[in-house]
């Protein structure tokens, strides 16, 4: 798990885009419930990184992240896209540990390794 930032410099109902060690863009989001997520900051419909930039909200109860671009609703639980559920946004492990929001790899991944 890397360290992102601060989870008070985190404004709740927008995301922030961070890098990981290994170059990947990441999408981390405060709702306002103080529930975070992390996706990949990458739109897989137009290849632009911008994610972050993306409205919350949620669908059905579901929470979900809106693309700036084409405007496709992705969960933020599991990443799928809810307008083409053949598409998909990478979602990592987030926490905060004292007082620090922490990224790694899916939750999935590691428990599987």
């Amino acid at each position: 798990m890397q360290t992102i930032c601060e989870f008070d410099r985190l404004i709740p109902g927008r995301g922030v885009a961070a890098l990981l060690g290994d170059g990947t863009q990441v999408a981390v989001f405060r709702l306002f419930d103080d529930s975070l997520f992390a996706v990949a900051n990458r739109d897989p419909f137009m290849h632009a990184n911008v994610i972050s930039r993306g409205l919350v909200g949620d669908r059905g109860g579901e929470p979900v992240v809106v693309s700036p671009l084409l405007k496709q609703a992705f969960s933020l639980k599991t990443g799928v896209c809810l307008d083409d559920e053949s598409v998909a946004l990478e979602v990592f492990a987030v926490e905060v540990l004292g007082g620090e929001v922490r990224v790694g790899v899916r939750a999935e991944a590691e428990a599987s390794a």
